[in-house]
């Protein structure tokens, strides 16, 4: 029994952090004088060079390339490279019809996105460039896109995240909760990071400036290679700021089946990163406690599924077992909740179809459970599990 306590205490510890970094941001924010951004007045529109990784995606690509080519922007200021990595069917040929540049790259011993970028990274003209723009093959770009990246520049010493969207929100109850969770994280939880200048995670179609990608080298070959970007960067003092107004549409899995292998790499990836970069991030002199608070519990944070499912569990065993302290343990993990709840409640209230946003959320004890066994499945991957491709519908 003790030692289920020490395992609810140490779990309970790691799943409120959030929490006590979004509150230390509540208490901060009154005093908080506005954040200096940059300025595009008498300056020329920046240079975005578009790496669009891709392995066999020949359905999705064009659409992919047509939104960046459609942007309402100077076209001579964005030059879009397709990475065809290891590619078997036409998705090279595709990408060419639409009229942007392809790299092929075969390497059947180091595939996968993170080895394509290293390799695109070492070979690109980043010196004719003020911001390299990472994006997955399934994604599309509103047309403001690369307008709103602009705004905030000057673009080559600081990274930026852009607003991630679910494409195909309507297509099940899966992909309604990713929308609203997804609503959730960057209308709540990261506006409130941006306005206290803590670092935004990135994920798919961050924007690097060119100048941070010369001082630090791609180096991120894990499974979520965008959690160690964010910790590399993080633990070294490069601003990673958010900009709501780039807008990113990514096909999400559409049932249990297809999300399988992407759930297991997005925990596990995470969890690689901190284990490794952790140690980094609390030990760096150039962010603060709070910085490093936030950051440390966005790379403990299991996603709001897993959360819920985790701190039921192991609550309803302490209090079986009448385990010592399971009162207090069992208070942390329902404060470890709020972030969650108040973060959907809001998701709900954005929603453009909040009603079917509830609907979706009564399967969600169901999922819950389904994400424990996927998480316990895939601690396999900790140990430099292969790259598995999401299926595509």
């Amino acid at each position: 029994m003790t030692i289920l306590s020490l395992v609810g205490t140490f779990a309970a510890g790691i799943l409120v952090l959030p929490v006590l970094s979004d509150l230390i941001s509540l208490m901060r924010l009154p005093w908080r004088r506005g954040i200096p951004r940059g300025q595009r007045a008498g300056e020329s529109a920046s240079r975005f060079l578009f790496l669009i990784p891709a392995h066999n995606e020949e359905t999705l690509i064009e659409q992919c390339i047509r939104s960046v080519l459609a942007m309402d922007y100077r076209q001579d200021r964005v030059t879009a490279i397709v990475l065809a990595d290891n590619c078997t069917d036409q998705t090279a040929s595709r990408a060419r019809a639409c009229g942007v540049e392809c790299w092929e790259r075969v390497d059947p011993l180091l595939r996968g996105k993170p080895r394509a970028l290293a390799w695109a990274l070492g070979r690109a003209p980043l010196e004719s460039f003020d911001a390299v723009v990472i994006l997955d093959a399934d994604a599309v770009v509103n047309r403001a896109y690369a307008s709103s990246l602009d705004e905030l520049g000057p673009l080559r010493s600081k990274a930026i995240e852009c607003f991630d969207d679910v494409r195909n929100r309507g297509a099940s109850a899966l992909t309604r909760m990713a929308a609203l969770y997804s609503a959730a994280r960057f209308q709540a939880a990261f506006r409130l990071k941006n306005a206290l200048g803590l670092t935004i995670p990135l994920s798919d179609g961050m924007c690097v400036g060119t100048d941070v990608l010369r001082k630090h080298p791609w180096s991120a070959f894990g499974l979520a290679e965008d959690w160690e970007v964010y910790a590399i960067l993080t633990a070294a003092g490069v601003p990673i700021e958010l900009c709501i107004g780039a807008h990113l549409y990514a096909e999400e899995a559409r049932n249990l089946q297809q999300a399988t292998t992407q759930r297991q790499r997005w925990l596990t990836g995470r969890l690689s990163a901190l284990a490794t970069l952790g140690p980094a991030l609390l030990t760096s002199p150039r962010i603060s406690l709070h910085q490093k608070l936030d950051a440390i519990g966005e790379l403990c944070s299991p996603g709001p599924a897993v959360h819920l499912a985790a701190a039921a569990l192991i609550s309803a065993a302490l209090w079986m077992v009448h385990a010592p302290g399971a009162a207090v343990i069992c208070a942390v993990f329902a404060a470890s909740l709020v972030r969650p709840v108040a973060y959907a409640v809001i998701g709900v209230s954005l929603d453009p179809e909040p009603l079917r946003a509830i609907g979706s959320l009564a399967s969600l004890p169901f999922y819950a459970a389904w994400r424990i066994v996927v998480a316990f499945g895939g601690l396999r991957l900790l140990r430099d599990g292969p790259w598995v491709r999401t299926a595509r519908s």
